[in-house]
């Protein structure tokens, strides 16, 4: 569960809890005039999130993906039993 928090969820809403963040302490310093919510750039966070979503997804396939060689063989069951998933080394053609 905390690595899909991690890698999807958080990614996601980042740009929007951060915008949001800067907003609030904007008003508080007296700087800015409070903000409505239909004028947030909804858009544009949405895009955002899912620009970092995907920034994180490539990242830990290319930095954390499998070396393995070989085929993989998914878990499958047979005579009554589930035989785990493996990887079988390449047949030499």
């Amino acid at each position: 569960m905390l690595r899909v928090f991690a890698t999807i969820v958080l990614p996601l809403l980042l740009p929007t809890a951060l915008y949001l963040l800067w907003i609030r302490l904007a008003e508080q310093s007296g700087h800015g005039r409070p903000v409505r919510w239909t004028a947030l750039p909804w858009v544009w966070l949405a895009g955002a999130g899912t620009v970092l979503l995907i920034a994180v997804l490539v990242f830990l396939n290319v930095r954390f993906g499998s070396t393995r060689q070989g085929v993989y063989v998914p878990p499958r069951y047979e005579n009554g039993q589930v035989v785990p998933p493996h990887f079988e080394p390449k047949p030499n053609p």
